[in-house]
């Protein structure tokens, strides 16, 4: 079955959000967390919302850039939205977003925000076609047409098909 024979499905559908304590293990000696703490639950949310979406396993290929604008700290309270983007054929692309919030005052910080490539794989470990993603919000449709063309230039630049 390829990609073209499966349901869309709505970008609504595989949406995760995770939310972890900043705990003492989790930072350095001037109380602000490890960038590994950050990285690791960014891939954790992403992973679930590819899952969600292929409705298969999936394994992550690529982490793009990711910019730390502002430490977090010790305390704070970490939400990593994650939403699958846009789908290639055995391929999806998962934005995150994470904030922090200081839970006293409720105020939440912008403090990074990256993508994510993941690759569906069938039983034996091999790529698994995938159904298409369904923008619906204007978020959702923006955050589409900037997947897909970092995706095409990226074939471009490889020169592998699409």
């Amino acid at each position: 079955m390829n990609s073209s024979q499966l349901q869309p499905r709505p970008a609504s559908a595989s949406q995760s959000t995770m939310t972890e304590l900043m705990m003492p293990n989790m930072a350095n000696n001037l109380g602000n967390v490890f960038g590994g703490v950050i990285l690791s639950l960014i891939d954790r949310a992403a992973a679930v919302a590819a899952v969600r979406h292929a409705r298969c396993p999936c394994v992550t290929v690529a982490i793009e850039r990711v910019e730390f604008r502002e430490p977090i700290h010790l305390g704070e309270l970490v939400i990593a939205k994650a939403n699958v983007n846009y789908v290639g054929h055995t391929s999806l692309d998962v934005g995150v977003r994470v904030e922090a919030e200081n839970m006293i005052t409720g105020q939440r910080r912008h403090t990074n925000s990256c993508h994510l490539v993941f690759v569906a794989i069938d039983g034996e470990g091999h790529p698994k076609p995938v159904p298409a993603v369904v923008p619906e919000s204007e978020d959702e449709r923006r955050w589409f047409e900037h997947a897909r063309a970092r995706r095409q230039r990226e074939v471009r630049e490889s020169g592998e098909e699409l």
